[in-house]
Parts: C-alpha cells; structure tokens; sequence
C-alpha cells in the first residue's frame, strides 16, 4: 500500500496525503480525519527510508539521461519511465538532466547546487567523469550500469558478456559458423560504453569457444546506419549468416538491408540480441532476444537510491541480471549461402 492508494480513497491528491503525513503545510482537519480512516483502515506504515527521505530538503531526485541532441532508444526511455513511476509511488519529482558535451553545465547544477537529494546516472561508461563528480560530492548516487570498478558504487546492469555469449552459443547450435556482433557506435565504444565492452568480451570468448569464425563492428543509432552496416558486413563478408546485436535502433535497418539483399529471416538469415521486449515483439518478424527488464531494473535503483539517501551509511547494492532468450521469429537453422559465396 502507498501514498497514491490512501490518495484515491481518501478522494484527495497525493500531494495533500504527503503534506498530512509530514506536516510541512496545514489540510484541513476534516481532510485530515478522512485520511487517518484510510489509513487506519488499511494499516498503512510509512516505509523507514522513505519516511527519512521525506525529511531531507529537495524530495527530488535527478536522473542523468544520455544528451538531449540524441534520440532516446526504446529501452533507454523504458528506464526512464520505470524510474519516475517508480519515483513517484515514493512521493518523490524526478529532475531530468542531460550530459555530455555542453550538457555538462546541467549536470553540473544539479551536483553543485543541490538541487536534488540524489541521483540516478545512466548510460555509465568504464571510465565515467559523472561518477568521480559525484563520489568527489558526497552525493548519494545509483547507476544504471557500472565502472570498471563496480565495487565503488552502487548499481543495477544487464550482464551484456553473457547475453551476447548466449546469443552467439543459440546461434551456434543452429548449426551457424560465421556470425558478426553489431554493437553501438563507433564513438561511444571508443569512449568506453560499458554495454559495448561487454558485448565485445562475450562474443570472443563465445565465439572461441564454439570454435567459429566472426566479425565484429560498430554502427550509429538509427536504421539507417543498420541498412548500411549490414549491406557492408554481406559485401566483405560473404559466408555470413547471422547476427548478434545491442543495437536496438538500427536493428530495423537491419532487416531492411537483409530483405534488399533477397534474404528472407530467418530461412536465409538470422538475428539474435538484447532489446525491450515491446520492442522486439513488435519488430516484422518479431526478434528472437534477451527481454531487458527495464521496470524492474529502474525500480530497483531508485529503492536503492532512497536506502542511500535515508542512510549514506548503507552497503553499495549491486543488481546484475541476464534474463533468457525469448524465441521468436528471426532465428532458425543455418541455410548454405551458395548464391553468395
């Protein structure tokens, strides 16, 4: 039970439940009263750590989002859902701010000015000036993601190396020999993109280890990038059969370019990756992928959050999780390629 359900019952908004709980601004004593029957009736008890978080002095929480200038990928804006409905079950505003580049300055006002009672960074980079910024603040701060360093913070991630792995290993025992990994681009791998790093590891060590033959290559975020990634990787590599991508936004691209080339998915040709699942069951044909769990994943970092904030005391929590390969429409057996080899 929570603020929002003691809010639609009592037949006020949850702004006055906050303000009847806390004190901070008067309700009037029959608003009051009608609240208390609520909540005596449904034996509401304010959560500790959410109780001490109301205390401090924002009720604001920042979420440090990738640059404005770049379009949010699906399973980017399914965390950032996640984290504000998460935020406000808790009673808390969520303040967006953009980084990087000549975003900094935002990010900056939000640490040096105190302007929220903690933050939630995604996109985290194995070597992450916003994650030195905050610990050098004394901000209490969770990732979506982490460092090369994952004992210095608290966060929540998707295990990359092993859903790539998987990806290639499900591939594999569909009888596929040469596999390419799409991984995001060029630029932020280069800048140390946790995610791409990781995917990169998973592949090698997969690919040795079933003894394949494989390429990798980085592609922009958008579709038309995946149409010319993949019309590149069938021209220099011929033999090719299938794919094992992170890149969400080019995948559609993808498949435009497999179709142009007169491959049919999955007879002819094959993908596999990790992405939202709406997403990806609402891909033509739907893609066979790790479901990411965004829901769970953005509530979890906030609780995290709150726990820091109540008590900066309080053990760095760390979330690491590889959910299972859905099946679906774009994997199946290897097919020989002798038109193009």
């Amino acid at each position: 039970m929570n603020i929002g359900e003691i809010a639609k019952r009592s037949g006020v908004a949850r702004s006055t439940v906050s303000y009847a709980l806390s004190g901070k601004r008067p309700v009037s004593e029959e608003t009051r009263r009608r609240i208390q029957a609520v909540i005596d009736e449904l034996g509401y008890r304010p959560n500790a750590a959410a109780k001490a978080l109301k205390e401090g002095r924002t009720h604001t929480i920042g979420l440090v989002i990738p640059p404005a200038s770049r379009r949010l990928t699906d399973m980017q804006l399914g965390f950032v859902a996640s984290v504000v409905d998460a935020a406000a079950h808790a009673d808390l505003d969520v303040l967006l701010s953009p980084s990087g580049g000549e975003h900094d300055r935002s990010f900056e006002r939000v640490v040096g000015g105190r302007r929220v009672d903690g933050v939630i960074v995604m996109e985290i980079r194995l070597e992450d000036d916003r994650v030195t910024r905050l610990r050098q603040a004394g901000l209490p701060f969770v990732g979506i993601g982490r460092t090369s360093r994952p004992e210095e913070m608290s966060w929540v991630d998707i295990d990359y190396e092993k859903l790539i792995a998987n990806c290639v290993h499900h591939l594999a025992d569909l009888g596929h020999r040469r596999i390419a990994l799409v991984n995001r681009s060029e630029e932020l791998v280069a800048a140390g993109y946790g995610p791409g790093h990781r995917a990169q590891a998973g592949f090698t060590h997969a690919m040795a280890e079933r003894r394949l033959d494989g390429v990798q290559t980085c592609c922009a975020d958008d579709a038309q990038s995946g149409v010319s990634c993949v019309e590149r990787l069938l021209e220099e590599h011929p033999g090719l059969t299938a794919i094992a991508t992170i890149n969400e936004a080019a995948t559609p691209g993808m498949y435009h370019a497999l179709a142009q080339a007169g491959l049919v998915v999955p007879r002819d040709f094959s993908i596999a990756g990790v992405s939202a699942r709406h997403w990806a069951e609402n891909l033509h044909p739907p893609l066979t992928a790790a479901d990411v769990p965004a829901d769970e994943l953005g509530a979890r970092a906030v609780e995290m959050l709150i726990r820091l904030i109540a008590d900066p005391t309080t053990p760095h929590g760390h979330l690491l999780v590889a959910p299972p390969i859905s099946l679906r429409g774009t994997t199946g057996p290897a097919r020989a390629q002798d038109h193009r080899s």
